[in-house]
Protein backbone atom coordinates (compact mmCIF):
# COMPACT_ATOMS: atom_id res chain seq x y z
CA UNK A 1 0.00 0.00 0.00
CA UNK A 2 2.74 2.30 1.01
CA UNK A 3 4.44 1.88 -2.30
CA UNK A 4 1.45 2.55 -4.37
CA UNK A 5 1.13 5.98 -2.40
CA UNK A 6 4.66 6.93 -3.03
CA UNK A 7 4.30 6.07 -7.22
CA UNK A 8 1.04 7.97 -7.03
CA UNK A 9 2.33 10.99 -5.71
CA UNK A 10 5.72 10.88 -8.28
CA UNK A 11 3.62 10.57 -11.05
CA UNK A 12 1.42 13.60 -10.04
CA UNK A 13 4.37 15.27 -9.20
CA UNK A 14 6.02 14.44 -13.02
CA UNK A 15 2.57 15.91 -14.32
CA UNK A 16 2.88 18.93 -11.77
CA UNK A 17 6.40 19.95 -13.12
CA UNK A 18 5.53 19.62 -17.05
CA UNK A 19 2.56 21.90 -17.05
CA UNK A 20 4.54 24.02 -14.58
CA UNK A 21 7.93 24.34 -16.61
CA UNK A 22 5.63 24.55 -19.44
CA UNK A 23 2.70 26.93 -18.63
CA UNK A 24 4.25 29.83 -19.51
CA UNK A 25 5.23 29.18 -23.16
CA UNK A 26 1.27 27.71 -23.26
CA UNK A 27 0.60 31.46 -22.92
CA UNK A 28 3.04 32.79 -25.21
CA UNK A 29 3.16 30.61 -28.09
CA UNK A 30 -0.61 28.78 -27.46
CA UNK A 31 -2.39 32.35 -27.82
CA UNK A 32 0.16 34.60 -29.50
CA UNK A 33 1.96 32.05 -31.60
CA UNK A 34 5.36 33.24 -30.76
CA UNK A 35 8.57 30.54 -29.99
CA UNK A 36 10.21 31.85 -27.74
CA UNK A 37 13.69 29.73 -27.57
CA UNK A 38 14.60 31.95 -24.47
CA UNK A 39 12.36 29.96 -22.36
CA UNK A 40 14.30 28.22 -20.51
CA UNK A 41 17.21 30.71 -19.78
CA UNK A 42 13.70 33.09 -18.21
CA UNK A 43 13.50 29.95 -15.81
CA UNK A 44 17.39 30.30 -15.34
CA UNK A 45 16.80 34.38 -14.42
CA UNK A 46 13.48 33.36 -11.88
CA UNK A 47 16.00 30.81 -10.38
CA UNK A 48 18.60 33.16 -9.75
CA UNK A 49 16.24 35.91 -8.73
CA UNK A 50 14.87 33.51 -5.93
CA UNK A 51 18.26 32.75 -4.98
CA UNK A 52 19.51 36.62 -5.14
CA UNK A 53 16.43 37.75 -3.21
CA UNK A 54 17.17 34.82 -0.39
CA UNK A 55 20.48 35.35 0.03
CA UNK A 56 19.45 39.33 0.69
CA UNK A 57 17.38 37.95 3.49
CA UNK A 58 13.95 37.87 1.65
CA UNK A 59 11.36 35.25 3.09
CA UNK A 60 12.30 32.28 0.75
CA UNK A 61 8.28 31.87 -0.71
CA UNK A 62 8.44 35.48 -1.15
CA UNK A 63 11.61 34.86 -3.37
CA UNK A 64 10.14 32.14 -5.11
CA UNK A 65 5.97 33.15 -5.77
CA UNK A 66 6.60 36.75 -5.82
CA UNK A 67 10.08 38.05 -6.78
CA UNK A 68 11.30 35.59 -9.27
CA UNK A 69 7.51 35.82 -11.59
CA UNK A 70 8.04 40.33 -11.34
CA UNK A 71 11.72 39.67 -12.25
CA UNK A 72 11.06 38.10 -15.20
CA UNK A 73 7.78 39.14 -15.78
CA UNK A 74 9.74 42.40 -16.05
CA UNK A 75 12.35 41.34 -18.25
CA UNK A 76 9.45 39.84 -20.53
CA UNK A 77 7.94 42.98 -20.60
CA UNK A 78 11.50 44.71 -21.89
CA UNK A 79 12.30 41.84 -24.18
CA UNK A 80 8.61 42.36 -25.69
CA UNK A 81 8.64 46.25 -26.28
CA UNK A 82 12.64 46.16 -27.30
CA UNK A 83 12.24 43.09 -29.95
CA UNK A 84 9.23 40.76 -29.90
CA UNK A 85 7.02 43.36 -30.67
CA UNK A 86 8.49 44.06 -34.29
CA UNK A 87 8.73 40.37 -35.17
CA UNK A 88 4.75 39.35 -34.63
CA UNK A 89 3.88 36.99 -37.90
CA UNK A 90 7.76 36.18 -38.23
CA UNK A 91 8.36 33.11 -37.13
CA UNK A 92 11.90 32.58 -38.15
CA UNK A 93 12.90 36.02 -37.37
CA UNK A 94 11.61 35.49 -33.95
CA UNK A 95 13.69 32.22 -33.46
CA UNK A 96 16.68 33.94 -34.71
CA UNK A 97 15.78 36.51 -32.17
CA UNK A 98 14.80 35.01 -29.21
CA UNK A 99 17.58 32.20 -29.62
CA UNK A 100 20.20 34.75 -29.63
CA UNK A 101 18.39 36.33 -26.46
CA UNK A 102 19.12 32.92 -24.83
CA UNK A 103 22.68 32.82 -25.52
CA UNK A 104 23.49 36.71 -24.21
CA UNK A 105 21.25 35.51 -20.93
CA UNK A 106 23.33 32.81 -20.71
CA UNK A 107 26.60 34.85 -21.12
CA UNK A 108 25.46 37.46 -18.52
CA UNK A 109 24.66 35.04 -15.96
CA UNK A 110 27.60 33.57 -16.46
CA UNK A 111 29.43 36.86 -16.21
CA UNK A 112 27.87 38.28 -12.98
CA UNK A 113 27.37 34.31 -11.19
CA UNK A 114 30.00 32.55 -12.58
CA UNK A 115 29.84 28.88 -13.78
CA UNK A 116 29.66 27.44 -10.44
CA UNK A 117 26.58 25.21 -9.19
CA UNK A 118 24.51 27.35 -6.76
CA UNK A 119 21.41 27.85 -5.15
CA UNK A 120 19.17 27.34 -1.74
CA UNK A 121 17.78 24.53 0.80
CA UNK A 122 13.88 23.36 0.19
CA UNK A 123 11.92 24.99 3.08
CA UNK A 124 10.31 21.82 3.59
CA UNK A 125 11.76 18.62 4.72
CA UNK A 126 10.74 15.16 3.54
CA UNK A 127 8.82 12.68 5.92
CA UNK A 128 8.35 8.99 6.38
CA UNK A 129 5.75 6.69 4.95
CA UNK A 130 6.49 3.24 5.98
CA UNK A 131 9.43 2.03 4.51
CA UNK A 132 9.74 4.97 2.09
CA UNK A 133 10.86 8.56 2.32
CA UNK A 134 8.72 11.07 0.25
CA UNK A 135 10.04 14.77 -0.17
CA UNK A 136 7.75 17.43 0.94
CA UNK A 137 8.61 19.80 -1.54
CA UNK A 138 7.06 17.85 -4.15
CA UNK A 139 3.98 18.03 -2.69
CA UNK A 140 4.39 21.60 -2.43
CA UNK A 141 5.28 22.32 -6.09
CA UNK A 142 1.70 19.78 -7.03
CA UNK A 143 0.18 22.80 -4.51
CA UNK A 144 1.31 25.68 -6.66
CA UNK A 145 0.92 23.80 -10.09
CA UNK A 146 -2.67 23.42 -9.28
CA UNK A 147 -3.01 26.94 -7.87
CA UNK A 148 -1.45 27.93 -11.04
CA UNK A 149 -3.70 26.40 -13.34
CA UNK A 150 -6.94 27.14 -11.25
CA UNK A 151 -6.11 30.90 -12.12
CA UNK A 152 -5.06 30.62 -15.02
CA UNK A 153 -8.55 29.22 -16.20
CA UNK A 154 -10.17 31.74 -13.76
CA UNK A 155 -8.49 34.82 -15.74
CA UNK A 156 -9.48 33.66 -19.12
CA UNK A 157 -12.39 32.45 -18.48
CA UNK A 158 -13.92 34.45 -15.70
CA UNK A 159 -12.26 38.05 -16.34
CA UNK A 160 -12.72 40.64 -18.56
CA UNK A 161 -9.41 40.57 -19.93
CA UNK A 162 -9.31 37.21 -20.36
CA UNK A 163 -12.10 37.33 -22.67
CA UNK A 164 -10.50 40.70 -24.48
CA UNK A 165 -6.76 38.59 -25.07
CA UNK A 166 -8.28 35.68 -25.90
CA UNK A 167 -10.90 37.35 -28.74
CA UNK A 168 -7.37 39.59 -29.71
CA UNK A 169 -5.59 36.19 -30.26
CA UNK A 170 -8.04 35.11 -33.17
CA UNK A 171 -9.34 38.67 -34.36
CA UNK A 172 -7.02 41.65 -33.77
CA UNK A 173 -8.34 43.37 -36.47
CA UNK A 174 -12.01 42.83 -34.87
CA UNK A 175 -10.46 43.79 -31.13
CA UNK A 176 -8.85 47.08 -32.84
CA UNK A 177 -12.68 47.80 -34.26
CA UNK A 178 -13.85 47.57 -30.68
CA UNK A 179 -11.53 50.08 -29.06
CA UNK A 180 -9.09 47.80 -28.24
CA UNK A 181 -5.37 48.10 -28.63
CA UNK A 182 -3.99 44.84 -29.49
CA UNK A 183 -0.40 45.91 -29.18
CA UNK A 184 -1.42 46.60 -25.58
CA UNK A 185 -2.88 42.98 -24.84
CA UNK A 186 -0.27 41.46 -26.79
CA UNK A 187 2.59 43.31 -24.30
CA UNK A 188 0.21 42.30 -21.50
CA UNK A 189 -0.13 38.70 -22.84
CA UNK A 190 3.71 38.38 -22.90
CA UNK A 191 4.69 39.55 -19.44
CA UNK A 192 2.00 37.48 -18.08
CA UNK A 193 3.73 34.33 -19.74
CA UNK A 194 7.41 35.57 -18.43
CA UNK A 195 5.94 35.79 -15.06
CA UNK A 196 4.91 32.40 -15.01
CA UNK A 197 7.84 31.23 -16.19
CA UNK A 198 9.60 32.97 -13.82
CA UNK A 199 7.93 31.31 -11.15
CA UNK A 200 8.39 27.91 -12.69
CA UNK A 201 12.00 28.96 -12.04
CA UNK A 202 11.61 30.20 -8.42
CA UNK A 203 10.06 27.23 -7.53
CA UNK A 204 12.26 24.84 -9.32
CA UNK A 205 15.65 26.50 -7.74
CA UNK A 206 15.48 24.50 -4.61
CA UNK A 207 15.75 21.55 -6.04
CA UNK A 208 18.44 21.50 -8.30
CA UNK A 209 21.72 22.92 -7.88
CA UNK A 210 21.64 26.27 -10.38
CA UNK A 211 24.43 27.10 -13.31
CA UNK A 212 23.84 29.68 -16.08
CA UNK A 213 22.77 27.03 -18.93
CA UNK A 214 20.59 25.34 -16.52
CA UNK A 215 17.03 26.04 -18.80
CA UNK A 216 18.29 23.96 -21.41
CA UNK A 217 17.21 20.91 -19.19
CA UNK A 218 13.73 22.40 -19.69
CA UNK A 219 12.92 23.56 -22.78
CA UNK A 220 12.86 20.62 -24.84
CA UNK A 221 10.01 19.15 -22.39
CA UNK A 222 7.94 22.92 -22.32
CA UNK A 223 7.83 22.72 -26.25
CA UNK A 224 7.01 19.19 -26.32
CA UNK A 225 4.10 19.10 -24.19
CA UNK A 226 3.44 22.75 -25.28
CA UNK A 227 2.81 21.08 -28.87
CA UNK A 228 1.51 17.90 -28.09
CA UNK A 229 -1.54 19.55 -26.14
CA UNK A 230 -2.73 21.27 -29.69
CA UNK A 231 -4.12 24.55 -29.75
CA UNK A 232 -6.15 24.56 -26.37
CA UNK A 233 -4.16 26.54 -23.67
CA UNK A 234 -5.51 23.86 -20.60
CA UNK A 235 -6.89 21.08 -21.85
CA UNK A 236 -4.07 20.54 -24.10
CA UNK A 237 -1.70 21.42 -21.37
CA UNK A 238 -3.06 18.96 -18.77
CA UNK A 239 -4.02 16.26 -21.34
CA UNK A 240 -0.01 16.07 -22.47
CA UNK A 241 1.50 16.53 -19.38
CA UNK A 242 -0.73 13.80 -17.85
CA UNK A 243 0.25 11.75 -20.57
CA UNK A 244 4.56 12.35 -21.02
CA UNK A 245 4.32 12.18 -16.57
CA UNK A 246 2.80 8.77 -16.65
CA UNK A 247 5.19 7.16 -19.22
CA UNK A 248 7.85 8.99 -17.98
CA UNK A 249 7.09 7.50 -14.49
CA UNK A 250 5.93 3.82 -15.89
CA UNK A 251 9.64 3.63 -17.16
CA UNK A 252 11.28 5.28 -14.55
CA UNK A 253 9.96 2.82 -11.77
CA UNK A 254 10.12 -0.26 -14.43
CA UNK A 255 13.74 0.18 -15.61
CA UNK A 256 15.14 3.54 -14.33
CA UNK A 257 15.15 7.61 -14.66
CA UNK A 258 17.02 7.53 -18.16
CA UNK A 259 14.78 5.18 -19.89
CA UNK A 260 12.21 7.32 -18.47
CA UNK A 261 13.06 10.58 -20.23
CA UNK A 262 13.94 8.59 -23.50
CA UNK A 263 10.42 6.82 -23.44
CA UNK A 264 8.72 10.63 -22.83
CA UNK A 265 10.55 11.31 -26.14
CA UNK A 266 9.55 8.38 -27.81
CA UNK A 267 5.94 8.61 -27.01
CA UNK A 268 5.88 12.64 -27.75
CA UNK A 269 7.19 11.33 -31.63
CA UNK A 270 4.52 8.97 -31.82
CA UNK A 271 1.91 10.96 -30.45
CA UNK A 272 2.60 13.47 -32.88
CA UNK A 273 2.97 10.90 -35.65
CA UNK A 274 -0.28 9.99 -34.95
CA UNK A 275 -2.24 13.90 -33.97
CA UNK A 276 -0.44 16.15 -36.14
CA UNK A 277 -2.35 19.10 -34.95
CA UNK A 278 -2.02 17.93 -31.08
CA UNK A 279 -4.14 16.25 -28.39
CA UNK A 280 -6.80 18.61 -28.81
CA UNK A 281 -6.94 18.90 -32.53
CA UNK A 282 -8.45 15.48 -32.20
CA UNK A 283 -9.87 15.28 -28.86
CA UNK A 284 -11.35 18.37 -26.40
CA UNK A 285 -12.51 20.83 -29.45
CA UNK A 286 -14.05 23.79 -28.18
CA UNK A 287 -12.34 23.12 -24.86
CA UNK A 288 -10.37 26.31 -23.43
Amino acid sequence: MDLTVVIAIQIVYSIALLVLISAGLAIVFGMMRVINLAHGEFMMVGGYAAIVAVRTGANIYVAMLIVAPLAVGILGLVVERLVVRFLYGRLIDTMLATWGLSLLLIGLATLIFGNTTTGISPPIEGFALGRYQINGYNLFIIAVTVVMVVAIYAVLSGTRWGLIARGTMQRSDMASALGYSPDTVYMITFFAGSALTGLAGGVLAPLVGLVPTSGTHYIAKAFITVISGGGSIIAGLLSSATLFGLVSQVFTFSVNSMVGEIALLVAAVILLRLLPQGITGRFFKGSM
